[in-house]
């Protein structure tokens, strides 16, 4: 050490003379130089790439934000022209010496270090050391010495092709590029192998003062460009640099057809994630859904997601989690966000009540007005199109997704077990209680994502086994739980894909119908916010969401004019050679001819659980459905007001009776069971509704609170 400290303070002291050179190198000690191979091995590009299952890029993403890199480039793939600018700029004698240009050495001792005599070689190294460069901008007299020794390293074991191309990637060119990959893409926005001898020479003109401004870049380029001869004018290069530095480098990505997945799975620099996505898939569902927001822009609809599972084996085939250009929140995640689920829930209401045995899909369901009363007081359902059907099949209020039967058969089956049912469907945002969502529950008035959507409908799908979708290849499969049986399971199906049953509301052509086996179901939010389209293939599932990430309400746009025509074109897409036939009949099915008495519905080939088949379906006579008092609910409180004048206060007694049935409060008979405006007397009271025979039918207490005028 003393030995090297000493030959350095003679060296200094001879300084400009020939000993200078010679006593450089003996004083420098020796360096351990990395080999090419590690160089290379250790580069990591500041993005992170999103694969598909077939290998193509679907998604690059930034994760490093020092500074910018992409891939490492060979020599075979950067442009001749650039690799000659190169050498002409930085080190005309590069192939003829050995690490250290001596005659260039020798030049800028006797200029007195006003002219450089780096080579390649040299800055290779002092990139490799990446050592701070000193504020000066110069280089002390040890720095030098330890950078020609590590130059002379490096040329004994790295050939200069290797010398040259890590060069290129290493360097920095301006800002946060480094590298002639980021650097291409970032000014030019081309890749190196694509660029012209006027490019070239801008690039090479840069390497001295990545900082400089655009006239100084230009006037090295119009001096390199006199030297190499190119046929290029001064001027252009002018005019290109003023462009070229115009405004900050920009490096597109080369793929982002995946962000809001790439955002899930994307963590470390220069990682390559390989996913189940199909890039064809993904840039279908991306195509059509932007066509459909366009269309409906002027209806007030800027947002949708998308997204494509296979059936057997789970794995996702495509994930679009936004409009993309036509949203005002395009980070948000389409696909993973909580909305509202509207009809979307009904089919898992109706397959619980076929599975306990409490409905078939022939039972008679009445779609009429219903008053039902809650903690937070009555609930009145309305249908989408404020129409009531009437008397109707269960096959027919599922398909045609009327809510007033959907209703009446949640109070059939029981809150609480439809909510369990839905929960073990994996629908992870029903955070609150079953009594929170009450009634409204079997109209979706719950919080869902299109991920869980998808996944219910495709464990419907599978007969109603249930297994988590795959992301990535080796995502384990994931353990399979059967939540339905599977007779149940193809019954709604079934329904599902009965383009009659559907048609007392959608008509029979709309965009759930298919030339092959569907299964479909839609479903629009409370004021239009929301509006679903979720079915499934014998090979697929897909799902679809439009609506509006802020929560405003779009015009005009229900489940079948926003999201079903997504559905259909993706779904005839992937079916456009491929066969989708209906789902083989499972044990615990039988097939029946049904009719109906009277012919509320034409007759037809029903399917029931073995053992709830029957062969006619009658209609019991209005007067043999048990009486009820609609209103007031049982329990109820009212209050008088004391500032509204008492002949405007009144409370309507009405029931479900049709015949000779009276009123009977607290005792005393009011007349004959039909709407009775009556006047509220502060107090407890009992209201009775009593047969012709005397009996009572139906019986509730409320009570009144306040002082009469």
């Amino acid at each position: 050490m003393n030995l090297h400290r000493g030959l350095r303070t003679r060296c200094a002291g001879a300084k400009g003379t020939a000993f200078f050179a010679a006593c450089l190198i003996v004083a420098a000690p020796a360096l351990a130089m990395p080999t090419f191979q590690e160089v290379r091995a250790s580069w990591r590009p500041s993005d992170a790439y999103l694969v598909d299952r077939h290998g193509e890029i679907l998604q690059q993403t930034r994760i490093d934000m020092k500074e910018r890199r992409l891939d490492w480039i060979t020599l075979d793939e950067m442009s001749p022209a650039f690799r000659r600018a190169v050498l002409s700029s930085e080190d005309r004698r590069f192939e003829s010496h050995r690490g250290v240009d001596w005659i260039a050495l020798g030049a800028a001792a006797l200029a007195g270090g006003r002219r450089g005599a780096s080579t390649l070689t040299m800055q290779l190294a002092a990139l490799l050391g990446e050592a701070p460069s000193p504020r000066s901008g110069k280089r002390s007299l040890a720095q030098k010495m330890d950078q020609i020794k590590a130059a002379l390293e490096l040329e004994k074991t790295w050939s200069k092709n290797q010398i040259l191309e890590a060069y290129l990637n290493l360097v920095i060119y301006r800002g946060e590029l480094r590298g002639i990959g980021a650097a291409a893409r970032g000014l030019l926005g081309k890749h190196p192998s694509g660029l012209t001898e006027p490019e070239s020479v801008l690039l090479a003109a840069l390497l001295p003062s990545p900082k400089a401004a655009a006239e100084r870049v230009a006037r090295r380029a119009c001096a390199l460009a006199r030297a190499g001869r190119p046929a290029s004018a001064c001027a252009s290069l002018q005019q290109m640099a003023r462009e070229m530095f115009s405004a900050p480098p920009q490096v597109a990505p080369v793929a982002s057809a995946a962000p809001h997945l790439a955002q899930k799975l994307l963590r470390l620099p220069g990682e390559r994630v390989a996913t189940t996505l199909d890039a064809r898939v993904q840039q279908l569902a991306l195509d059509v859904l932007d066509r459909q927001i366009s269309g409906l822009n002027a209806q007030n609809v800027r947002d949708g997601a998308v997204i494509v599972a296979e059936n057997a084996s789970g794995d996702v085939l495509a994930y679009v989690g936004s409009s993309g250009a036509h949203s005002q929140a395009r980070l948000v995640d389409g696909v993973r966000a909580p909305r509202q689920a509207g009809s979307t829930l009904k089919p898992f209401l109706y397959g619980l009540a076929i599975e306990r045995g409490y409905l078939t899909g022939a039972s008679l369901i009445d779609d009429s007005p219903i008053n039902l009363e809650t903690s937070a007081g009555l609930y009145i359902p309305q249908n989408y199109d404020r129409d009531f059907k009437g008397i109707v099949s269960v096959r027919t209020a599922l398909a045609s997704s009327l809510n007033v039967p959907a209703v009446r058969t949640l109070a059939l089956s029981g809150l609480d077990a439809f909510y369990d049912r839905l929960k073990a469907l994996g629908y992870e945002g029903l955070d609150e209680d079953a009594e929170f969502y009450g009634y409204a529950l079997a109209l979706g008035s719950s919080e869902v994502s299109l991920l869980e959507q998808a996944n219910a409908y495709r464990t419907l799908a599978n007969g109603g086994v249930s297994s988590p979708l795959r992301f990535a290849p080796e995502q384990p499969a994931g353990n399979k739980r059967r939540l339905m049986s599977r007779a149940s399971a193809f019954i709604i199906s079934d329904i599902l894909a009965d383009r009659a049953g559907r048609s007392l509301t959608f008509g029979l052509a709309n965009p759930l119908a298919t030339r092959y086996w569907t299964a479909v179901k839609t479903g629009t939010s409370k004021n239009m916010r929301d509006n679903w389209c979720i079915g499934y293939s014998s090979d697929y599932t897909v799902a679809v969401w439009v609506g509006n990430f802020e929560g405003d309400a779009m015009w005009e746009v229900s489940g079948v004019t926003g999201a079903a025509p997504v559905w259909l074109e993706i779904m005839n897409s992937l079916h456009a050679a491929r066969a989708s036939r209906p789902p083989a009949p499972p044990n615990g099915v039988v097939s029946q001819q049904v009719q109906f008495d009277p012919a509320l519905e034409p007759d037809r080939r029903e399917w029931f659980l073995a053992g709830t088949e029957t062969k006619l379906v009658r209609l019991l006579p209005s007067g043999a459905f048990a009486a009820r008092i609609r209103y007031p609910a049982n329990g109820m409180i009212i209050a008088v007001d004391p500032d509204m004048p008492q002949a405007h206060q009144v409370v309507l007694f009405q029931s479900s009776a049709q015949g000779p049935v009276h009123w009977v409060l607290n005792g005393a008979d009011l007349g004959a069971a039909v709407p009775l405006k009556w006047t509220p007397v502060p107090g407890n009271h009992a209201l009775v509704l009593v047969g012709e025979d005397g009996r009572p039918l139906d019986e509730i207490t409320f009570q009144v609170r306040g002082t009469r005028n």
